[in-house]
């Protein structure tokens, strides 16, 4: 959970005035990050993002991430692009954080994603996952299955706190992800958080994929899995079957899943619904003094997590064994 750095107005001047990006004319928080500081400038030469990574986000990653983007961009798929100073740099501090200035992409995220939208973000997921085939940077995923282990135990003691019976529950769960999570699906660089407000549309059409600060290397279909949960229930929690035949419909027109990856699918989703579930929880548990954004509902991903634990086959999101959308 992410605490707003507070920039001044002088400070930001000076730290711009690197930058060939014009003079500073206003600026303002977002408040919508939960993981960094994320402000809208608005300068003599147009609209950036500027970025404070918080303690949340390594310093030693950030070159991963922004090449990642750099490179992601070259192979045809719109994501923010850092902006380099005068001096050929990315990476800078500002208020004494690690700070970057990204290019502004037009757009809104759904606030109520269709069956359009799914289509559009199962192409684009398929796109990066081949694009990302010849990035020559690695990154561990510390939030995969040997991750959550961790999670548990900070919020065990005080999980009943928040709904009864909830230690037992993700006790039991965890036993069974450990003991079952596949090691031997295709891999390669993954997105990790793409939910609705990491992408931006014109109306139904994609404009961008943004914030890359979870990206890593791990299970292609892992990511999948992330999305299923991410787009595909609605308000209430429930499972839109419609929105997932169309989003695996997209994603598996530019890259067909493996036999393995769809008996596997079940179960990464579980884990997607358990990792999201975790950090929420720890979150939830941990508000820190002065914290500006309110921690999302753990309880959200409880639902989530029954609901896949529940489903039998690929058949239940609309997916096929042969590989055909049902």
């Amino acid at each position: 959970m992410a605490v707003y750095t507070d920039v001044a107005a002088e400070e930001l001047a000076e730290f711009l005035s690197r930058y060939d990006i014009g003079e500073l004319l206003s600026y303002k928080g977002i408040a919508e990050g939960v993981e960094n500081s994320n402000f809208l400038l608005h300068t003599g030469k147009g609209h950036f993002f500027l970025t404070l990574y918080e303690k949340r986000v390594a310093k030693g990653d950030l070159p991963f991430f922004l090449g990642l983007m750099a490179h992601l961009a070259a192979h045809g798929i719109r994501c923010p692009q850092p902006v380099a100073t005068r001096a050929g740099d990315v990476l800078g501090t500002l208020a004494g954080r690690p700070a970057a200035i990204i290019d502004f992409l037009e757009g809104m995220w759904p606030r109520r994603p269709n069956v359009a939208h799914c289509a559009a973000i199962g192409e684009a997921l398929a796109r990066l996952h081949l694009a990302g085939g010849d990035f020559a940077m690695t990154r561990p995923n510390a939030l995969s299955v040997a991750g959550w282990r961790p999670l548990f135990d900070v919020a065990a003691s005080r999980a009943d706190q928040v709904q009864p019976g909830l230690r037992e529950f993700l006790g039991a769960e965890l036993d069974h992800l450990e003991a079952g999570w596949p090691q031997d699906l295709p891999r390669g660089i993954i997105h990790a958080d793409l939910f609705p407000d990491n992408a931006l549309f014109l109306g139904e059409k994609l404009s961008g994929l943004i914030d890359f600060y979870f990206a890593c290397n791990d299970l292609l279909a892992y990511d999948v899995a992330i999305c299923l949960n991410a787009w595909c229930f609605e308000i209430d929690h429930a499972f839109n079957v419609t929105k997932a035949r169309a989003f695996l419909g997209a994603y598996e027109r530019v890259r067909k899943l493996s036999e393995g990856e769809r008996q596997a699918l079940p179960l990464l989703a579980r884990g997607a619904a358990m990792r999201f579930l975790l950090t929420r929880l720890v979150d939830w548990l941990n508000v820190p003094p002065g914290a500006l954004v309110k921690p999302k509902d753990p309880l959200e991903y409880v639902r989530k997590l029954r609901f896949h634990q529940g489903v039998k086959g690929v058949g239940d999101y609309g997916l096929a064994m042969s590989g055909h959308v049902a």
